[in-house]
Order: C-alpha cells, then structure tokens, then sequence
C-alpha cells in the first residue's frame, strides 16, 4: 500500500513538473514574439523646447568687452575650480553633489566670450599629451608640426565657496469656508572666490568674492466643498524657482569681467548693470533700454 502511495506521488510531481515546463515555455514564446514590433507602433518622442545659448543677465557685459580693441591679448590658463562647499544631495537612488562640478569651464566659456585674452589649455592635457607621445613613437606617419605650447601669462584659480540655504523663507496661507489660497517665498544663496596669478612669480594679482541670492516661489489655490453628498476638492498652483546652476554662471561672468576690467585693467567704458549690487535689467536687454531712451 506504501508503495502505491509512494508510486502516484511520484506521477503527481512528474505531473507538476511537465506543466510548469509548459507554461515557462509558453511564457518565453509570447515574451518572444512581444519583442518584435511593427513601424506603426513606434513611439514619437516629445520635443520641448528648442536648443538656446547659455546666457545670463552678465553675458551682455562679457560681450560688450569683445567690442574692445586691445593692442595685446594675455594669455590665460584656467586652473581646477573645485566646488568647497560640502553641499551634498541625497536620494533613494544617488548622491551627488548640489552644486555644479564644472565652473572651470564655466570659467572658460565666459573668458572666450569676451575675445579679450588668449586660453591656453592646462585644465586637461591628456589628449594632447597623448597626441604627442604618438608622434614621438612615430604611430603617427603623416606629417606633423613640432610640439610649441602658448605659456600662460596669468592662471585663474578658485573655489565654489558657499551654499547657504534657508536665508529667508516664508509665507502666508489662508482658507475660508473650504477657498483659500496661499503664497511661499525662499531664498539661498551661493559664492564664489576667484583669484589672478602671475604664473612667473606666482603673486596674486587680483581677487573677486561674489555671491548671488537665487529666489524661488511657490503659489497655491484650494476649494474644498460639499455638493450634496459629495466632497468637491480642487487644488491648483505654481512653483517657479530661479535655477541654481544659472545662478553659479552668473557670478562666474561677472567675476570674469572684474577681472579683465579691475585686475588687469582692460580699458572699456562702464556699463552699466556690470557691477555688483546692481540691476541687471539694462545689461541683459541693451536693445530694449535703447529704445527707451529714443522715445
């Protein structure tokens, strides 16, 4: 009887396993005929908004200064400028930093924008390193010039240096009778630290401290009622905060400008909106104030 027993069990598992063959085979022939799909069922991606140049209100000062005609170009080198804050931001998923880690080529950018100094590469040399190590093995047969770096005259070194949240929040929120509205407002802010260096004696020549207060708002609306047995609730609002990585090219810009003007002493009439604590307003829309001025 024991053997019997044992014998149709034996058939039940054989039983089980057959099936559940069956279904992972079936599973696997539908996920593979899924996977094969017709043109009329691809996907149109979305399209927002168009490709622009990274201006800021300072941009406008930058290019104003490659207006001017300079007898002599410096050669400049821009060095590592590190983000020091210790700002870190931290998710389920990732943990990066809260503040750009490219102001050095925040720093090119606005030195090119200007056309004032000559930029000779010293932040990443790898590649051209690399180039000229082919040439002296001779990997490269076709005809080449001689290795004749630019020396730099001045190199920019620096640092992100504060990220300071909560300067100013607040707000007001008010409902009556299920309506109501509300309003919130916060403010932080960021900092940076530049500095000119001759490179044949290393004196500091020049340095800029610059920070910048970046805003963000955040508006609400709410009815909340009773329509007969049922509770209406409908929420609408707003939330528009000045980008933060914005407000760091910001203040690299105008530090760029300070330094050209100020530390070595570019000659250019002032402009106004190019100076710190001041509006922006008729730097960053020249055209606009003209047109003023002409009616």
């Amino acid at each position: 009887m024991k053997q019997e027993i044992a014998r149709d069990r034996k058939k039940g598992d054989m039983a089980r396993r057959i099936a559940t063959m069956a279904l992972g085979a079936g599973l696997l022939a539908s996920a593979g005929c899924q996977t094969a799909y017709k043109a009329h069922e691809a996907v149109t991606p979305l399209k927002g908004a168009p490709v622009q140049t990274n201006n800021t209100p300072y941009t406008a000062c930058l290019e104003h200064l490659a207006g001017t005609l300079t007898s002599k170009k410096p050669n400049i080198a821009i060095g590592q400028i590190s983000d020091k804050t210790g700002q870190k931001a931290y998710s389920q998923y990732t943990d990066s930093t809260e503040l750009t880690q490219g102001v050095s080529e925040m720093v090119i950018s606005a030195f090119f924008k200007t056309r004032q100094v000559t930029l000779t590469e010293r932040l990443d040399v790898r590649v051209p390193l690399a180039e000229q190590k082919f040439v002296e093995t001779n990997a490269i047969t076709q005809p080449t010039r001689g290795l004749s770096v630019v020396p730099a005259n001045f190199v920019v070194l620096g640092a992100l240096t504060e990220l300071n949240y909560n300067i100013v929040s607040g707000g007001a929120r008010l409902f009556v009778g299920g309506v109501g509205g509300g309003v919130r407002k916060a403010v932080v802010n960021v900092g940076l630290d530049l500095r000119l260096v001759d490179v044949r004696s290393f004196r500091t020549l020049y340095v800029t401290s610059l920070q910048k207060q970046i805003v963000g708002y955040e508006i609400e609306s709410g009815v909340y009622r009773f329509f007969g047995d049922h509770l209406i609730e409908f929420d609408a609002g707003a939330v528009k905060n000045e980008p933060l990585q914005l407000g760091v090219r910001s203040v690299v810009e105008l530090a760029t400008y300070q330094i050209l003007t100020e530390g070595l002493g570019l000659p250019v009439s002032k402009r106004e909106g190019c100076e710190p604590g001041v509006s922006t307003q008729s730097a960053a829309n020249p055209k606009e104030k003209d047109h003023e001025n002409e009616a």
